[in-house]
């Protein structure tokens, strides 16, 4: 418990300050926009020089008071963290720079350290408040795609920067976002990428053997029907890692040359001989 909470911890810390690092190094010196409060408060930073880090502190506070019985008892908690330090670490780097004339370079630099930050925070089970609740509602009752959710109410407040921001920086801001959002993608949903492998043979004895004894994997049987002969047939699910799908392909191709396998892109595998799905 003691390890997981350590663990989350670490998360959250370095979310926050990569995320508070973008906003500081490569969105604002390049007066491009972002997403959710923290677009707000850097339209405000432009428009009257208020302090980024406390408007988005009162801001994702409100939220949080409406959103909070949309969230479970622990994102809650991790998303009060997640605010404070997100604030705390705006503040603290809010002088740092990087020299860059590049503005496509910045932009997605930007959106790679934004959504490596979000998606950290995201994974360990907190959330950065803004849009991020919005999304998360979205996510639970409408089953989006929580990336794409965020990217959605982001875009809304990216939109209403333009004009302050103007149409370049604009079209800048959306390359970032999208940057951001498949980054992020990433870093919640494939971190732990595997195949899973559908095998139709009439070896299937055979080759689940093999699989067992070279590969020591375990293999599911399925029962199926072939829709035109109506014959029963025993489909194996295996799922395995990408490193050995080339062994699994020589197992099948010596037991059954006429077999019938896919394979399929996993993004994540909870459980015995993978990840514990406490993680």
């Amino acid at each position: 418990m003691v390890k997981k909470l350590t663990h989350d911890l670490f998360y959250l810390v370095l979310g926050s300050f990569l995320f508070a690092l973008a906003v500081n190094v490569f969105v604002i010196p390049n007066e491009l926009g972002e997403g959710g409060v923290t677009g707000v408060s850097i339209i405000f930073y432009y428009l009257f020089q208020w302090s980024p880090s406390l408007v988005n502190l009162i801001l994702n506070a409100l939220l949080l008071i409406f959103g909070y019985r949309f969230l479970d008892k622990k994102m809650i908690i991790y998303t009060i963290i997640a605010v404070l330090l997100n604030s705390i670490f705006l503040h603290l780097t809010h002088d740092w720079n990087i020299h860059s004339d590049e503005l496509i370079v910045n932009a997605i630099f930007g959106g790679i350290l934004v959504g490596t930050g979000i998606g950290m925070i995201i994974r360990v089970g907190g959330s950065t408040a803004g849009t991020t609740i919005l999304a998360k509602i979205a996510n639970k009752y409408l089953n989006w795609n929580i990336s794409y959710a965020l990217l959605f109410f982001d875009l809304i407040v990216v939109f209403c920067s333009f004009f302050i921001i103007g149409t370049e920086k604009l079209m800048l801001t959306i390359i970032m976002l999208y940057v951001g959002t498949k980054v992020m993608d990433f870093i919640i949903e494939g971190l732990n990428p595997k195949k899973a492998v559908t095998i139709i043979s009439v070896q299937q004895d055979k080759i689940a053997e093999q699989v067992n004894l070279i590969m020591d994997r375990g293999v599911t049987v399925l029962q199926g029907k072939g829709y035109y002969t109506q014959e029963p047939k025993e489909v194996l699910y295996i799922v395995i890692s990408k490193q050995e799908v080339s062994t699994l392909k020589k197992i099948v191709e010596n037991a059954d040359r006429e077999a019938f396998l896919t394979i399929h892109d996993v993004r994540d595998v909870f459980g015995e001989g993978f990840v514990e799905l406490s993680k």
